[in-house]
């Protein structure tokens, strides 16, 4: 498949995940069940598109990869915070906007 196939699979797929983090924050505890699923689809997705662009693009494993993964690891976390946490809405809204614009500033500096 070509690079551009999986750049637009790993985009959209952010963007689902993102989107379903911020409805766990607001969502009805009875939508957790759907609202996770989605979600753990969306960062499965998100994690294969990433590392076949990563593949198609030899770019190796540098530092502001390894970043990404971090991010990407806790905004999937933070769906389920989300509804354990209810109280902490808002600071974990904070920390979701926060890992989603540290992997955008990677993507496009690439710094290390």
């Amino acid at each position: 498949m070509s690079p551009t196939f999986y750049h637009i699979l790993h985009v959209f797929s952010v963007l689902v995940m993102t989107g379903f983090t911020f409805y766990a924050f607001a969502a009805d505890p009875s939508t957790r069940k759907r609202t996770l699923a989605i979600s753990g689809i969306a960062s499965l997705l998100a994690l294969i598109a990433g590392f076949g662009l990563q593949a198609k693009l030899s770019v190796g494993f540098p530092g502001w990869l390894i970043v990404k993964i971090v991010c990407w690891l806790g905004l999937s976390a933070l769906t389920g915070i989300g509804y354990r946490r209810r109280g902490a809405a808002g600071a974990l809204a904070l920390i979701a906007l926060v890992l989603a614009f540290v992997a955008v500033v990677m993507v496009y500096l690439k710094p290390f």
